[in-house]
């Protein structure tokens, strides 16, 4: 039996991903903007609301890496199972022939084991559907489709979902110029909230790189929704984007835009490199935040006056130059800020050695696929 699509008004159940170890940051954030039924679990945040809910966390959430809408879940033991599940379900709220499509699917403790497989198996049922109404279908576009689909097969049980943002909601439309190996800004915003940064004190970066750190606190305290910042989002790219809803999404930007701060709190970033602090102007020039950036290395690192947070990701890897006695520098330097407050993300263990003091709080985050420690100091 097919499913009705989707109206305005109806409760539906979203996941927001967000990358391993942030969970909590993110429940904590959608929580505190209001969303209902909120409840964290293993990569992501469950939520839910009518569909404008779920527009409305790509528009605010800055710590959400996608924002998922769950259309159904079936029994999928065998692929006849997964293809019958998936054109049983209506799409055409979402997508009609003339748009494009992409799927991109995910598996665990189920007979069904290949996810190229599944995704393929899955683009087959929607297309299928779409030539049997229509006489036509989507063609599939996977760097720039107008629906991203999702399927998700555990213990034979399939859930299929639409990606409202379309593209990573990390790419927030500010950085025109990338330094090697940057932060992404979805994880900076999640690093900031698991600091225990007030958005008050004064803030610094003294090893920033792009700038993404600064930038992102900025934003955040001001109350500036990362969503203002991107043109346009995947689900304004929906048959169902009609003049009704176009007017809906107009509404919450300028929701968003009432609440911006004019002012936020000092908030600097330095870096030894003159190209990553050119680098870090241009970002925040594009992204509309007045920053204090400087060339200056960690070790000249000065206290903040009133004393305040000081939150870095040191190099390591390919990224490090110097090694150990870097990082004896670095620590050295930071362990004269009496009365802050020192908040690193190691991707090695030989950064926490260098400090030579016990942490306040050791967080495990996950910095694409670099297993990294977030650590909080509180200097005395």
């Amino acid at each position: 039996m097919r499913t009705e699509r989707k109206n305005r008004g109806e409760v539906m159940r979203f996941f927001a991903t967000a990358a391993a170890g942030t969970e909590g940051a993110l429940r904590d954030e959608l929580r505190e903007a209001r969303f209902r039924e909120v409840r964290a679990d293993r990569g992501g945040v469950n939520f839910e609301g009518p569909i404008d809910e779920g527009m409305r966390a790509c528009l605010e959430s800055r710590i959400a890496v996608r924002v998922l809408a769950l259309l159904a879940e079936f029994e999928a033991p065998n692929e006849d199972a997964l293809y019958e599940g998936v054109k049983g379900v209506d799409l055409s709220y979402y997508l009609e022939p003339k748009r494009t499509l992409a799927v991109r699917a995910a598996c665990k403790d189920s007979r069904l084991t290949h996810t190229q497989y599944i995704a393929q198996k899955t683009k087959d049922a929607i297309v299928d559907e779409q030539r049997r109404q229509y006489g036509a279908r989507s063609n599939v576009d996977l760097e720039d489709p107008d629906l991203g689909v999702f399927v998700h097969v555990v213990r034979d049980r399939a859930s299929l979902y639409v990606d409202l943002a379309g593209e990573s909601l990390h790419r927030r439309g500010y950085r025109k110029r990338i330094e090697e190996a940057p932060l992404k800004e979805t994880l900076a915003a999640a690093i900031l909230r698991l600091s225990g940064w007030d958005r008050q004190s004064p803030l610094v970066d003294p090893m920033c790189g792009s700038g993404t750190l600064p930038i992102e606190a900025s934003l955040w305290a001001r109350d500036v929704a990362p969503g203002l910042l991107r043109p346009r989002h995947g689900f304004e790219r929906w048959p169902s984007h009609d003049e009704t809803r176009k007017r809906r999404i107009a509404e919450m930007r300028e929701a968003a835009r009432a609440r911006v701060k004019s002012e936020g709190p000092f908030i600097a970033g330095s870096d030894v490199s003159p190209q990553a602090i050119e680098t870090a102007k241009q970002n925040a020039k594009a992204a509309g935040v007045r920053l204090h950036f400087s060339r200056a290395d960690v070790r000249d690192v000065e206290a903040l006056e009133p004393a305040g947070f000081v939150v870095t990701n040191p190099p390591y890897g390919e990224r490090l130059a110097g090694g150990e006695e870097l990082y004896r520098g670095m620590a050295e330097a930071l362990r004269r800020l009496s009365g802050h407050t020192v908040v690193l993300l190691a991707g090695t263990p030989e950064i926490s050695r260098a400090m030579r003091i016990r942490p306040d709080k050791e967080i495990t985050v996950w910095n694409g696929p670099i297993e990294c420690r977030l650590f909080s100091y509180s200097i005395r």
